[in-house]
């Protein structure tokens, strides 16, 4: 199933709303995840926080060989990579 985030991804609880009823569900049966951002031309932080935050959290920073994020413009990709450089951090940190 695809859902659509609008030209710019800032609805938080959408994004929790796939995270938790898509992503979740697929990583438990290990699948791989494609993130598919293709029209999105910007997010906010919270947005792809509430995406891909607890995923690291719930799964490891090794959850993330199995999520693949496809059609990023630059914006989207620097806020990925802040997203999960800061979480694989603070996984760092606290073990």
């Amino acid at each position: 199933m695809s859902w659509s985030v609008g030209s710019f991804a800032e609805n938080k609880d959408l994004a929790r709303k796939i995270r938790l009823e898509q992503i979740v569900p697929a990583l438990r049966d290990n699948k791989r995840v494609i993130l598919d951002f293709s029209g999105v031309s910007s997010t906010t932080q919270s947005f792809v926080h509430a995406l891909i935050s607890e995923l690291i959290r719930d799964f490891g920073p090794g959850v993330l060989s199995r999520v693949a994020f496809k059609s990023c413009n630059d914006t989207v990709k620097q806020l990925v990579s802040i997203v999960t450089e800061y979480m694989q951090y603070e996984e760092t940190t606290e073990a």
